[in-house]
């Protein structure tokens, strides 16, 4: 017996990755040598003291429990403290911290606290499906922000119709952005925070790239902006700072009523996380930090790798800024579907069409540093063979 899916779901967008997939896996199964540069996993493993930490929590019975909804205090103070030392912002670990489990699930829910049926929220496009699709399980309507490259990738304010800006609730925003790479500098966060306090409009803050940056050029916090507190919460993950993606541990910060929101929807959907895993993000946030150094040189190392190689080809590609991808420019007279399929069929190559993203993301593929530079290397030189940059 098949049952009908529910509306939410049926309004979901088509899988468009499934084509994809399914050959991927069919070139795997035939032996293929495939490059993956699709998935946006660290391959480094998380830090050995971290991981030691961990075990020696889980040994605690005291972790066997259910964890408390808000998280540890100790895990709070930690966060607290690293928001201080990096970003310089101070907040109340009791009432403007929230650990998540993972910042995804923290994206998809704030909707469920604060969006009503009706509202709008405005989602930059490309960005992540995340916060698309908790505004459809909100039944509320998505109001899509292009990002292009005349505006440096930041979606235009000015653009937005006003009675559109009328009956917005929340706006999402993500610098270091997925999928292009990009940073955005203060003015546009002061800009950005204008505008909400204009149209009395929630920002969330997608920060799960902050740490992940190049030329020793630090993104910022929109927190660091002078009131942003009154309207913002910010997303920040462990997962690509200190390679913990599968840990399932992150945080939200920022304004108490806010925070408070999120906590509730919370308490009804989930349990908290694992306590050995909040221990070992204490480890990860207080402990040593010096090795982050060497990860950042490994990142910055395949960048130039990468973009150098496609440059060399005759792609137009520029310099990622943060994060651990690349946003290139698709061959003229090819889309991206188009240059993906012939990356993966004819290369061993998997790439991201751009327009998977959203409209905006035709012309592009995101290609991901999460590949040892030799790889990234042989992915060039394959790509090379193809001569479809001239």
């Amino acid at each position: 017996m098949d049952f009908p899916l529910s509306k939410r779901l049926s309004l979901l967008p088509p899988y468009l990755f499934k084509e994809i997939d399914a050959l991927k896996s069919e070139l795997k199964k035939s032996g293929a040598d495939v490059i993956n540069l699709g998935v946006g996993d660290p391959d480094l493993p998380t830090p050995p003291h971290i991981v030691e930490a961990l075990r020696k929590a889980a040994l605690n019975p005291a972790n066997h429990q259910y964890a408390l909804d808000n998280g540890k205090q100790t895990l709070r103070e930690a966060c607290a403290a690293y928001y201080k030392t990096r970003f310089g912002v101070t907040l109340d670990p009791n009432t403007e911290i929230m650990p998540l489990l993972g910042s995804k699930e923290g994206i998809g829910h704030i909707h469920l606290a604060f969006v009503n049926p009706g509202d709008i929220v405005l989602v930059p496009e490309p960005g992540y499906p995340v916060y698309h699709s908790g505004t459809l399980f909100a039944d509320a309507e998505t109001y899509y922000m292009p990002l292009k490259e005349e505006n440096d990738y930041l979606p235009d304010l000015d653009a937005i119709p006003e009675e559109i800006a009328q009956r917005a609730k929340m706006m999402f925003l993500c610098y270091p952005n997925n999928p292009i790479a990009v940073t955005a500098p203060l003015s546009f966060y002061k800009k950005a925070l204008d505008f909400a306090k204009k149209y009395n409009i929630i920002i969330a803050h997608d920060a799960a790239y902050a740490d992940v940056y190049y030329d020793g050029i630090k993104p910022h916090s929109f927190l660091e902006v002078e009131g942003a507190k009154e309207y913002c919460v910010e997303y920040y993950s462990l997962s690509k700072t200190y390679n913990m993606t599968g840990w399932r541990v992150a945080f939200a910060v920022g304004n108490p009523s806010l925070v408070a929101g999120l906590s509730r929807i919370k308490g009804n959907l989930d349990s908290g996380i694992f306590g050995a895993v909040q221990d070992a993000a204490v480890e990860a946030l207080t402990g040593d930090q010096s090795w982050r150094e060497e990860l950042l040189r490994t990142y910055q190392e395949r960048r130039d790798a990468l973009v150098k190689g496609l440059q060399a080809l005759g792609c137009p590609v520029k310099p990622s800024q943060a994060a651990f991808y690349v946003w290139a420019p698709v061959p003229k007279g090819m889309t991206s579907k188009e240059t993906t399929m012939k990356l993966l069929k004819e290369a061993a190559v998997v790439a991201t069409p751009g327009n998977g993203f959203g409209p905006s993301g035709e012309g592009y593929i995101r290609m991901t540093l999460t590949a040892p530079k030799e790889r990234l290397l042989e992915a060039v030189e394959r790509i090379k063979k193809l001569n479809i940059y001239k």
